[in-house]
């Protein structure tokens, strides 16, 4: 999906009479996955399987899998993503002999949205929905007979692949992962489509019967990501995965995230969340998510410098300039369209509008740093804050006075986002932080994790973002 197609603020959102609390965020750079040894199957040669996923790059390098069991070179099967980002259920027999794939032929690589996946097997017979259309497409003749997925005594993988080798485990978001064994089930046991908005949405999927392997992973418990609530215990081994993995950003609140998609030479991982610069260039990254009202709160926290000195800004820009702030820094140069702001603490009063340093006293920051950013839209100001402490005097709540604020052009949608430079890394927190919090302080909806307050601002979700943005 090209990067001007993505929605501004957000996309739409549907009334949602169940909610999702949790995700788990996967990381392929740590190799993060969940496992467990196959027990004694309901019917090994059926069974469905539902999860929701936010997929966070442009196309992996090999594949990002989902599900798999196996151990190549032996038999094997695999829901994943491949490199031209398109969807597969694939098997090998083990012998070099693929008896089959079938695959979805669009391409899931929207980093601003959620994708609930169905894959559900009848002996030969595979099936694939897409958000609640069957998108089941064969690439080759589909004839075998051995199922490995479901088989006693194999390993079955959320998150990786078969080889279980560094680079192949998910990259990204899963939410409401379902196994049903010996249930073949349609799109209408795991979501329905919104009568308003037209959205494909989750709906509760406690009581559907789960068979002797089934299981539903809900990620509500941190401290036991692999813990399976559908009643049969089946719960999984967590390999690498800690409790700051556990989000709130999930299929029926889905926060903004950093947007890959635009050309830049830097590193994502955790989620979208983590931001690392190349040695050489100073690129940014606009969020997926921007808004033209209401009042908005996010942190970035600095984790590593580049060549000695804090390369890191906070920033935001108007939407219509985010392709060229991308290949450059976020207020340290002048756009064609509209406003640009940026803090960047590698030296006292470094706030930039339009490419101009800012009057007004902003302390530096450096490693482990938090540095706050609070956007009023309907007054025009932009705020500053240091490990909680306002910058230049700062009042979030002085309305169309803007204490100590930078004024911005009202009725703009903007983006937020960090830039960086040598090596420079941050992490941003929209309200589902890849950090460790220790304070953990909400908005007035009662949403978003955050270090410090958020003096009534919001956290950048589309909820809040369908009430206020």
């Amino acid at each position: 999906m090209p990067i001007n197609s993505f929605l501004y603020p957000a996309p739409s959102t549907p009334t949602f009479a169940y909610n999702v609390a949790n995700s788990c965020r996967f990381n392929v750079g740590s190799n993060d996955f969940l496992s467990r040894t196959i027990g004694t199957p309901t019917d090994e040669d059926k069974w469905t399987f539902s999860v929701w996923l936010k997929v966070t790059s442009d196309a992996p390098s090999n594949l990002y899998a989902i599900l798999s069991s196996g151990n190549y070179p032996s038999a094997y099967e695999t829901i994943h993503i491949n490199g031209a980002d398109q969807l597969f259920y694939h098997y090998n027999d083990g012998g070099g002999v693929n008896h089959g794939a079938v695959k979805y032929s669009g391409i899931i690589r929207d980093p601003s949205a959620w994708y609930n996946l169905i894959v559900s097997r009848n002996g030969t017979a595979v099936k694939i929905y897409v958000n609640g259309n069957d998108v089941t497409t064969a690439v080759t003749s589909y004839n075998n007979s051995t199922n490995v997925i479901n088989k006693s005594g194999g390993t079955l993988r959320v998150g990786h692949s078969e080889r279980e080798r560094t680079g192949q485990s998910w990259n990204g978001y899963m939410s409401e992962v379902v196994l049903c064994d010996g249930q073949l089930l349609d799109e209408t046991s795991f979501g329905e489509f919104d009568s308003d908005s037209g959205i494909w949405k989750p709906i509760d999927v406690s009581g559907l019967t789960f068979g002797n392997n089934g299981f539903y992973l809900d990620f509500e418990d941190s401290s036991a990501l692999g813990n399976d609530v559908s009643g049969n215990n089946n719960d999984f081994t967590v390999n690498n995965l800690t409790a700051v993995d556990q989000s709130t950003d999930t299929c029926t609140n889905n926060f903004a995230t950093l947007n890959p998609l635009y050309k830049q030479d830097h590193a994502f991982s955790d989620g979208n969340l983590t931001y690392t610069s190349s040695a050489s260039d100073w690129d940014s990254a606009p969020s997926t998510f921007g808004a033209s009202s209401g009042k908005w709160y996010v942190e970035a926290k600095v984790t590593a410098l580049g060549g000695g000195v804090t390369r890191t800004t906070l920033g935001i820009c108007d939407e219509r300039d985010a392709n060229e702030v991308a290949e450059s820094e976020f207020g340290l140069a002048n756009y064609s369209n509209g406003d640009t702001v940026g803090y960047y603490g590698a030296s006292a009063n470094q706030v930039y509008k339009n490419g101009s340093q800012q009057s007004g006293t902003w302390s530096t920051f450096t490693t482990n740093d938090i540095i706050g950013m609070y956007v009023d839209l309907d007054n025009g100001k932009v705020y500053f804050s240091k490990n909680g402490t306002m910058q230049n005097s700062g009042d979030p709540t002085s309305g169309s006075t803007g204490t100590g604020a930078i004024s911005i052009t009202t009725g703009a949608t903007y983006l937020f986002g960090v830039t960086g430079y040598g090596g420079g890394a941050s992490q941003i927190n929209f309200g589902s932080p890849p950090f460790s919090i220790s304070s953990s302080n909400s908005d007035p909806n009662g949403y978003g994790n955050f270090e410090y307050g958020t003096q009534n601002y919001y956290a950048l979700n589309t909820k809040n973002l369908a009430e206020y943005g």
